[in-house]
């Protein structure tokens, strides 16, 4: 099957740093091409996942994300440049209305973001002819009338994930700066369980860099070590030598690609239990699940005792990219013969 892939405008595939979307783009790209099919990737011209780029694509420009016209002109060159696939998946949230497709390709789109009801509309609209991922069933809960044809959650090439021994002596936080992502109470609750916080977050737009000064720089104390934003080696020394990963989010995230990536190096995940967390960590087994800062804090010295080994068998078994890419193509081969 020839297979386009649109990802979007404001960030390389894989991405340099930060970015979930970009990431599971990649591990998709790559898995469909070592599963047979020939793959065409829309995405900025700087990007180095390994299957052929569609051609006269700008570079990408993080400035321009929330940026209509920025995106539809993307999509539109994407979609132009894709008229000899067989099926398109569509990573962009504006994608899936856009209607100048190429009259053979079926339309598949991801649903990446938290449905509001300004999203809940568009993606209503876009079931009549397309067909919709969403990334968890938390995802859905609100949406009931939103025709989707399958639920995939995200999945990472777990072979290229180092096992960590979690012998670090300390618990860490990984994600954005911001207020939903809850590293404010990662710190409450570290401080609570007398352990030693690492914390690394992305922080390049303002918005972010305003919540560290306003919010976290002015609580830092000798607990914590902020590191900034890391890169994938590093990301993965910091997740395996830690006792558990801290996830006290404050908002139903769709799904959450650290989770897995700290299961992967067989790190349990302390988190709260909101969006998708409770579809991916398993209480007691891979992790533990409370609602508040000083409930979670006694979970920790239960996360150090859980079996390492588990977790990371569990999470070559739930979250593989090899399962994902079965998923997918299983609704490809569906979408295909629908049409």
């Amino acid at each position: 099957m020839r297979i386009g892939l649109i990802a979007g405008p404001w960030l390389p595939v894989p991405p340099d740093g930060y970015g979930g979307v970009e990431l599971m783009v990649d591990s998709l790209a790559r898995g469909l091409t070592e599963a047979g099919h020939e793959v065409l990737l829309a995405a900025p011209a700087d990007s180095r996942c390994p299957v052929p780029l569609l051609p006269n694509t700008e570079v990408s420009d993080p400035s321009t994300l929330g940026i209509t016209g920025s995106e539809l002109h993307h999509v539109a060159r994407a979609y132009a440049g894709l008229a000899e696939v067989d099926l398109i998946h569509d990573h962009t949230p504006a994608g899936p209305l856009y209607r100048h497709r190429p009259p053979r390709a079926e339309v598949v789109a991801t649903i990446h973001n938290r449905l509001t009801p300004a999203s809940r509309e568009l993606y209503r609209a876009a079931a009549r002819d397309t067909a919709l991922v969403a990334i968890s069933r938390s995802q859905l809960s609100g949406s009931p009338d939103i025709r989707v044809a399958a639920v995939i959650h995200h999945g990472i090439d777990v072979a290229r994930v180092p096992v960590g021994r979690g012998e670090g002596g300390y618990v860490c936080f990984l994600g954005r700066m911001c207020a939903e992502k809850g590293v404010v109470e990662a710190i409450r609750t570290a401080r609570a369980a007398g352990l030693p916080l690492k914390i690394a977050a992305k922080m390049r737009e303002a918005v972010e860099l305003q919540y560290f000064r306003d919010a976290v720089e002015p609580i830092l104390g000798p607990n914590e070590e902020f590191l900034g934003e890391v890169a994938d080696g590093d990301k993965y020394a910091l997740l395996g030598g830690a006792i558990a990963l801290l996830n006290p989010i404050q908002w139903p995230e769709p799904f959450g690609l650290v989770t897995i990536e700290a299961l992967a190096t067989g790190t349990p995940v302390v988190s709260t239990p909101l969006g998708a967390v409770p579809e991916i960590v398993e209480h007691g087994v891979t992790g533990y699940l409370a609602d508040t800062p000083d409930a979670l804090a006694p979970l920790l010295a239960g996360a150090a005792g859980l079996d390492r080994a588990v977790i990371r068998a569990r999470t070559e078994e739930r979250f593989s990219a090899e399962r994902m890419v079965h998923e997918h193509l299983a609704l490809y081969l569906q979408t295909a013969a629908a049409g």
